[in-house]
């Protein structure tokens, strides 16, 4: 799964003018609490490592809301490794109330501008705003054109970013001077379609939060009657302080208002049915977060069980269960207590090795190499259970079992995944857009069915373990997820298991994409 990434993760925080201050607030006071923010965007590293920044708004200064992004990790970015750098960056940032955001994206990978949050400045006041988000808008064709179709209106960048941008412009710009930004959100959600967690800032000192209607992307929030936060995920509000239970989702189609005297909680867009995106509690999330009332740990406990649950292979002496660091942990464990054998930890990840994500090609396999190191002690002569939360290209898959073969000496390697295969794009923030690039596919595509109809077998799944060397490979079937997770399948969005699209844009990318790799043309489909 080092090879699967999600785009991004926001977070907001505002302390209230009036009241008491809250106990939660920095050393600074409620004046400076966007010194909160590299903290709480590290607990979201996970959701990227490309780029980080912030945005804070104070009246006190003249520039009334400033950014500071850049290409890098949180702790490269905000220099937490430099007290005297660091110290200086949270001086000139500092505010009483701010937006984050961590970024990871496949397109203009090394180019600060794409960086978030993305500011635009105005004379106006709430004119003047910055915001961030996580998602992707799935009909970001049909809004480039629109927007193009003006002679006069041309696109820096090819980036949905770009398109909120420009189309929070039009919609603040129809407001009564801003005056109520209830409004402003009901004409983002009328013309969006895809999957949005955004945070929003303006030079008056306006903040909202906004979930998509399906609820696609997570967001929760936090409020102790003085300080306001919101995150992506909800150990970031956790490790602020608040208690499990101040932290709240935010509802489908919900935003809440912020100002330097309240919060107002808004429903903006009508929430037909929730599509939660399962890969959050299989592999997104942070394993301390919980996602709409559910534990991410204890869903992908469940998991591994249920990779106990189907094993077939006869258990002996030198049967033991090895994860693939560090996300497939918790099912490993799961599925070796249940099967009553070791749980070891035969693989050990170099964590300096490098963002190997955003590299490419056979220098992606190279990296791999050297991220995972095998431990010839634990694994010689072994039965080995390799537990991975999926498998999307193969790569890193292919270069383990290499590994664990050859340099950790094991007897025999059963791969075993906890998640069904994955046989579809994603159009809603997940960095893999075409067929071509999914190892499952060509293997169910030459049975000559259509996909939705491809039902996977122990014939399908023969060929795919000689194909990646392994003695066997096993995958979960698609029911076990929404019992593992807890949530009814009919609200969880699983559409790269099951085709199941829960947008209009995602079913006609979706077409689109499999007439490209039924023509063999490559690329993102929606370009």
């Amino acid at each position: 799964m080092s090879e699967l990434h999600d785009e991004c993760g926001v977070v907001a925080i505002y302390h209230l003018s009036t009241g008491e201050e809250s106990p939660l607030c920095p050393p600074q006071g409620r004046e400076e609490v966007s010194r909160l923010v590299p903290r709480m965007l590290l607990d979201l590293q996970n959701r990227g490592q490309l780029s980080a920044g912030i945005t804070s708004w104070s009246p006190k200064r003249k520039q009334l809301i400033d950014t500071h992004k850049e290409v890098g990790t949180v702790t490269e970015v905000f220099h937490l490794n430099h007290r005297e750098k660091y110290n200086r960056l949270m001086d000139e940032y500092s505010g009483q109330a701010a937006i984050g955001h961590v970024r990871y994206a496949t397109c203009g990978q090394d180019d600060r501008s794409y960086a978030q949050p993305f500011e635009r400045h105005h004379i106006k006041k709430y004119k003047w705003f910055s915001f961030a988000f996580n998602g992707q808008i799935a009909n970001y064709d049909e809004l480039k054109n629109k927007l193009l179709c003006d002679n006069n209106t041309y696109l820096a960048r090819e980036t949905d970013t770009e398109i909120i941008m420009h189309f929070l412009c039009a919609a603040l710009k129809e407001s009564d001077n801003g005056s109520d930004l209830l409004p402003v959100c009901q004409k983002l959600g009328a013309s969006f379609d895809g999957a949005y967690s955004l945070v929003f800032l303006n030079a008056r000192g306006e903040m909202f939060v906004a979930r998509d209607p399906l609820g696609i992307k997570p967001l929760c929030y936090a409020f102790d009657g003085s300080l306001f936060a919101a995150a992506s995920e909800s150990v970031a509000l956790f490790n602020l302080g608040f208690t499990a239970d101040a932290i709240k989702s935010v509802v489908p189609g919900q935003m809440i208002i912020v100002n330097k005297n309240g919060i107002r909680i808004e429903q903006f867009m009508e929430s037909p049915r929730t599509s939660h995106c399962f890969f959050e509690w299989v592999y997104f999330a942070n394993v301390a977060s919980t996602l709409d009332g559910k534990s991410v740990y204890l869903a992908r406990k469940r998991l591994g069980e249920e990779l106990a649950h189907q094993e077939k292979v006869p258990l002996d002496k030198d049967s033991i269960v090895v994860p693939v660091p560090d996300t497939s942990k918790a099912a490993a464990d799961g599925m070796a207590y249940a099967l009553n054998i070791p749980c070891l930890e035969g693989l050990i990840r170099n964590r300096y090795s490098g963002r190997t994500f955003i590299e490419g090609g056979e220098y992606r396999k190279r990296k791999a190499e050297t991220k995972y190191t095998p431990l010839l002690e634990v694994l010689e002569g072994k039965r080995i259970f390799l537990v991975e939360d999926s498998i999307v290209r193969s790569t890193t898959m292919r270069v383990l079992i290499d590994r664990i073969r050859n340099v950790g000496k094991a007897k025999e390697i059963h791969v075993r995944v906890a998640c069904p295969p994955i046989t579809g794009p994603c159009f809603y923030g997940i960095d893999m857009s075409t067929y071509k690039e999914l190892f499952a596919t060509p293997f169910f595509e030459k049975r000559g069915k259509q996909f939705g109809d491809w039902i996977l077998d122990s014939e399908i799944e023969e060929e795919m373990s000689k194909d990646i060397g392994a003695d066997s490979l096993r995958f979960l079937p698609v029911k076990s997820i929404s019992k593992a997770i807890g949530i009814p399948a009919l609200n969880l969005c699983q559409a790269c298991i099951n085709a199941d699209y829960p947008t209009e844009w995602g079913c006609k990318l979706a077409r689109i994409a499999k007439e490209n790799y039924d023509h063999g043309v490559n690329g993102r489909t929606y370009e």
